[in-house]
């Protein structure tokens, strides 16, 4: 499915060059939920800019479905089948949840049941978004679910979430968690979410650890997250949304 080959990313620092990704390399398989952790400046949000195409790498090759796309723009990797949900949810003054869906999904005729049933799957109750705008009446963990419920209607088999806690409340943020949990079971795709949550973590297939650029720990949940359980202040675990 996903394959990145020695991947480095360098930026320009003052008068020198400072690599944030190191020689990664990381194989995603068919239908698996991924949480990629690590400590914070660690390279999880560039690594994932790098797998979108919002960044492209210094050196190396990333593969999606064995081929090429290191260097397709975010625009083609998105028609390749990759979808990618930031941190903070784009604000759209003046248009409304149901004509985002319909753009999302590439259906120019979809139903108002189709878009009314992407909302559902995010826990919103439809009659009371579809002709909401998608602007700042809406609060961040609204938003969240809304940009979740795009990507559901895009179907992409890839899609990537970076820190997708951030800027939200406990209320929203537990029922976060079951749109995560309900997207594990229905899985048509591949999910890499990046997270310090261990209540993410813990409904994740595999972890990947990443710290100082590259990849110092991957495996099934079941082995990495004793491993790491320990050391939460330093992945930088949020113990407020935890409670």
């Amino acid at each position: 499915m996903l394959e990145l080959q020695d991947i480095s990313f360098k930026v320009e620092d003052g008068s020198a060059e400072k690599e944030i990704i190191q020689d990664l390399s990381l194989h995603v398989d068919e239908g698996k939920f991924i949480v990629v952790t690590g400590p914070n400046g660690g390279g999880k949000s560039t690594l994932a800019k790098l797998i979108a195409g919002i960044e492209k790498p210094t050196n190396g090759r990333i593969l999606f479905d064995g081929k090429d796309i290191t260097d397709l723009s975010i625009t083609d990797r998105a028609k390749a089948g990759i979808s990618f949900a930031m941190q903070q949810p784009v604000k759209f003054k003046g248009i409304k949840v149901f004509d985002l869906l319909k753009l999302a999904s590439g259906v120019k005729n979809l139903s108002i049941n189709d878009a009314c049933s992407y909302l559902s799957e995010v826990g919103l109750c439809a009659r009371d978004y579809i002709n909401r705008e998608v602007n700042a009446s809406l609060s961040g963990g609204e938003l969240k679910r809304i940009e979740i419920a795009t990507v559901l209607a895009r179907g992409t088999r890839l899609s990537i979430f970076d820190e997708p806690e951030a800027g939200i409340d406990l209320w929203s943020f537990q029922n976060l968690i079951k749109v995560f949990e309900h997207m594990r079971d229905n899985i048509k795709g591949s999910i890499i979410i990046i997270s310090h949550q261990e209540r993410i973590l813990n409904i994740a297939d595999e972890i990947v650890v990443i710290a100082n650029g590259q990849v110092s720990k991957q495996g099934k949940k079941e082995d990495i997250l004793p491993e790491i359980i320990g050391t939460s202040s330093a992945l930088g675990t949020c113990d407020m949304l935890q409670g």
